[in-house]
């Protein structure tokens, strides 16, 4: 079936944007399910490429580039070109990376992830449920000779006993695994945590800090969750680590990865608090901090939400910096897409941090194995910036 697209919506298409969203499409078709393949025509009815359709998502189509069919083997063989593009990145010292960045690899809407021995797939969209079944075997051979033993795929909610993850093939995948970073180790919950387990785009910031933390004698680390920026502080050298969290029970998770990674939590603290009560306490004993690192949650899940975003984000900024020592560092993160790199860095300008003495010296986004597309703007989310 062909589905004809607006002026507007055909123009992202051409440049490469894989999404098209309901509205952009001229008449869209009743009763068509979800993941049946589409051609994207412009208004002349002049190809575009080649979709899976979703009726129940805002993005209606997830379009693909190049004549390869659409079925389970054409899927499966785009996921294993993915794969193939990351040999050669990661020695033993790094077991948990992603495999197939949907989107980033020209493979919408199918997420990727690999922890050791085991690789967590995540639908972005409903339409790719009909063709997993085959996917899935096509992917057997590649992923058995990379060493992963088990695929299993992130639920979009828990199961009647609370886990979110399925098993696809292979052993049943255990709930909890350790994996390694640059031989940093890190506990991850696969069946009850975040993402598909880990947030795997903030290694290589995980491990700036522990450079960064070398000689520093207290780090605060706000939105801490599994800790993984508390265990590269305190490996990187830095005396005393606080983890600040509302959940107990990621406390608890990163307490088992420093004892793994030879560090003795009982010498930190683990804060179950509200970061900005805690920040605002801190303040007020006094307490200062050579090393603030900040990663929320996003705080813009939508275009909409963005002055509210913006204003959390700038109260946040200021309420950290009040705890920086003198000569301290600062590392502020975002997850949220719909604000930009530039927008970001003017929200940490000297009259949100209430102080004239820190430049930014570094911008970092997401890791290699996040790879985006020119068109595909929101692909580039992950903003950190070091400032000193």
């Amino acid at each position: 079936m062909a589905i004809q697209l607006a002026r507007l919506a055909a123009h992202a298409v051409r440049r490469g944007h894989p999404w098209v969203y309901r509205e952009g499409i001229v008449r869209p078709p009743q009763g068509l399910a979800a993941g049946a393949v589409v051609d994207v025509v412009d208004e002349e009815g002049r190809p575009l490429g080649r979709g899976l359709w979703d009726p129940a998502s805002p993005i209606t189509v997830r379009v693909f580039g190049g004549d390869e069919p659409l079925d389970a083997a054409g899927l499966a063989r785009r996921i294993t070109r993915a794969i193939a593009r990351r040999d050669g990145w990661f020695d033993e010292a790094t077991t948990a990376y992603r495999l197939c960045n949907g989107e980033g690899d020209r493979v919408p809407g199918f997420v990727l992830d690999r922890y050791d021995t085991v690789a967590v797939a995540k639908l972005d969209t409903e339409a790719w449920r009909p063709h997993l079944a085959g996917v899935a075997r096509g992917l057997g051979r590649t992923l058995s000779a990379h060493g992963v033993k088990t695929l299993a795929i992130r639920l979009d909610s828990p199961a009647p006993d609370g886990r979110k993850i399925e098993m696809i093939f292979g052993a049943p995948p255990p709930d909890r695994l350790s994996v390694r970073e640059h031989g940093m180790v890190m506990e991850v919950d696969l069946a009850h945590g975040q993402k598909t387990g880990a947030f795997l785009d903030q290694r290589e910031n995980r491990a700036r800090v522990r450079s960064l933390a070398k000689g520093r004698a207290r780090v605060l680390n706000l939105f801490s969750y599994a800790g993984g920026f508390s265990i590269a502080a305190a490996l990187g050298g830095a005396e005393h680590v606080t983890s600040v969290d509302i959940a107990s029970g990621a406390h608890a998770s990163a307490q088992r990865s420093f004892r793994e990674n030879g560090l003795d939590p009982s010498k930190h603290t683990f804060a179950s608090a509200d970061v900005f009560a805690f920040l605002e306490q801190a303040k007020k004993r006094g307490e200062s901090f050579d090393l603030v690192v900040s990663d929320p949650p996003s705080f813009a899940p939508s275009e909409k939400a963005r002055p509210k975003a913006e204003s959390a984000y700038r109260k946040l900024h200021g309420a950290a910096s009040g705890v920086l020592a003198e000569g301290g560092i600062f590392c502020a993160s975002s997850c949220s897409s719909h604000i930009a790199m530039e927008d970001f860095v003017a929200l940490l300008d000297d009259g949100t941090l209430g102080r004239g003495d820190l430049c930014v010296r570094e911008l970092h986004g997401q890791p290699a194995d996040h790879p985006t597309v020119p068109a595909w703007w929101e692909g580039r989310y992950l903003k950190f910036v070091v400032l000193s």
